[in-house]
């Protein structure tokens, strides 16, 4: 297979409708906006959950500092955490790349047909829920820092699926 035979993924906009069956966009905007520290600080509350409890999960924060991949982008691998869910939010204001598929209906492995793949802005982050299929971190910079919350404990929290040859090309 070449790669002009290959799908071609669009790049979808990020909003919280289009990724709500993934997980939860994190992003100020709808957020509840609370004033602390006497008036200087908005705290924008519970822009979503941390579920990393099964199996006695503890939740951490890490830093991932990720690269940019050559272009084209080619999708070989998805990955799963079935134990918890698992938070990106950039530190810096630059767009970056999320690409999701649902599950095959057995249960245990991504559908590559339904792959999506969405831009997010750098004043976006994302949830991906407990179980949801996903490319690696996808930056468009050369080198671009995120905050991640997951999950850290005993039990096995990562499956990962590698396609034969790519599954899709993504031209950012």
């Amino acid at each position: 297979m070449t790669s002009s035979d290959l799908e071609q993924l669009d790049i979808q906009p990020l909003t919280k409708a289009r990724f709500a069956p993934f997980g939860t966009v994190i992003e100020t905007g709808g957020a509840t906006q609370i004033g602390i520290n006497q008036g200087t600080t908005i705290r924008f509350d519970a822009m979503a959950g941390v579920d990393v409890t099964a199996g006695d999960g503890t939740p951490i924060i890490s830093l991932f500092r990720g690269t940019r991949r050559p272009d084209p982008i080619e999708i070989h691998l998805l990955e799963r955490h079935p134990l918890g869910s698992q938070a990106f939010m950039p530190l810096s204001q630059h767009d970056w790349l999320v690409v999701v598929a649902h599950g095959n209906a057995a249960g245990d492995a991504p559908d590559f047909s339904t792959l999506a793949c969405f831009r997010a802005t750098g004043e976006q982050g994302v949830s991906y829920d407990r179980g949801i299929w996903h490319h690696p971190l996808l930056v468009l910079q050369p080198v671009q820092d995120f905050l991640v919350i997951d999950r850290q404990g005993e039990g096995h929290n990562l499956d990962e699926v590698w396609h034969d040859g790519p599954a899709a090309l993504i031209n950012p």
